[in-house]
């Protein structure tokens, strides 16, 4: 989940066919272990003793924490207004089949985060004649990994750009649910349409995503916040309710450049990882 909040108040015969997801983008640049390691040391320092409530994102595999503060969990998303959708390069959260570190990236939540650890075809890995969300960290080839965000709230909101479209003028401190699923991107027009995942509508009177995936395994839920790798070293203090699925949906990435071209939400590219949240003292303790 972006960190555009703080304006607010601030991703034998057989086996040569297959090959790893993770290999079909450029990994870059990557700082060393003392420069995250960095970085996590200053999200304690200025987090001790402040009363932030848990953080995101985090290893769902393991939903184990210390943080004291508690805030009542949002209701489901079908009784909320969906605000925001925006997804990030490699997978923010770590878990069910994303469990592959992609490293340490620039630094600043760019080819860091955990990658899609099942096998993808050579068919599906096919490069592309052009390219798709372009930025100036790149853009999306076959076999990257994305967490899509689909963001909700119980302010009386439409879809809009940054998640400054999940507040109104009447309700300023609403509740804050995203729904949460890691997709691998593939070059098969018979993969799921990006567009109809992302198909908007009205349902009993509220703002929905009308396809969000129901067949991706039981969604791990747990109290967190706001993400992006603007909070590398500060805490966010919003608090957000999350559903992350465990299961990797594949989809066909020129439907994703399509999405891309034109959208309620004003997205143009992929947004950058927060690092891995560890530290006990800023997680929540049970789902």
């Amino acid at each position: 989940m972006i960190n555009k909040t703080r304006v607010l108040c601030a991703t034998a015969v057989l086996f040569p066919l297959l090959v790893n997801a993770a290999t079909a983008a450029d990994t870059g640049h990557s700082v060393s272990d003392k420069v995250i390691e960095k970085q996590r040391a200053a999200l304690a320092t200025n987090t001790q003793g402040k009363g932030y409530g848990p953080q995101s994102p985090r290893d769902i595999d393991t939903i184990q924490g210390s943080n004291q503060r508690i805030f009542g969990e949002a209701p489901d998303y079908t009784e909320m207004n969906l605000c925001n959708i925006h997804f990030h390069i490699n997978a923010e959260h770590k878990g069910g089949e994303f469990t592959k570190y992609a490293g340490n990236g620039d630094g600043h939540g760019y080819n860091s985060g955990y990658q899609y650890t099942g096998k993808l075809s050579k068919k599906e890995l096919t490069p592309l004649k052009n390219k798709i969300g372009v930025s100036k960290h790149g853009s999306l080839h076959p076999g990257d990994t994305i967490e899509v965000h689909y963001v909700h709230s119980t302010a009386q909101v439409g879809p809009g750009a940054t998640l400054g479209s999940c507040l109104s003028e009447a309700n300023s401190n609403p509740q804050l649910r995203v729904e949460t699923q890691v997709f691998v991107l593939v070059n098969d027009t018979k993969a799921m349409s990006f567009m109809e995942l992302t198909k908007l509508g009205m349902k009993n009177g509220l703002n929905q995503a009308l396809n969000i995936p129901s067949n991706t395994g039981k969604p791990v839920q747990y109290e967190g916040s706001t993400t992006g790798p603007g909070y590398n070293e500060i805490a966010s203090p919003l608090q957000v309710s999350w559903s992350v699925r465990p299961q990797v949906m594949k989809v066909d990435i020129h439907t994703v450049g399509k999405w891309l071209e034109g959208n309620a939400f004003d997205e143009d590219h992929a947004h950058g990882v927060r690092n891995l949240v560890v530290n006990p003292a800023l997680l929540s303790d049970s789902e």
